[in-house]
């Protein structure tokens, strides 16, 4: 029962240090994607276009 103790009391600030890292780099702006929904975009015709091909063969 000790050891489980000892796990919850480290598992909780290695949480806490994670959540840290994550909010920091959330508001630096690491998840931020600008190129990708521009080539969404592009990419969505193309499957279209073999779409209609395949179909009609």
């Amino acid at each position: 029962m000790g050891t489980m103790y000892i796990l919850i009391c480290v598992s909780i600030p290695i949480a806490g240090l994670f959540l840290l890292a994550f909010i920091y780099s959330a508001k630096r702006g690491q998840f931020d994607d600008s190129t990708t929904p521009s080539l969404r975009m592009l990419k969505d015709d193309e499957i279209k276009t073999q779409s209609t091909i395949t179909t009609e063969l």
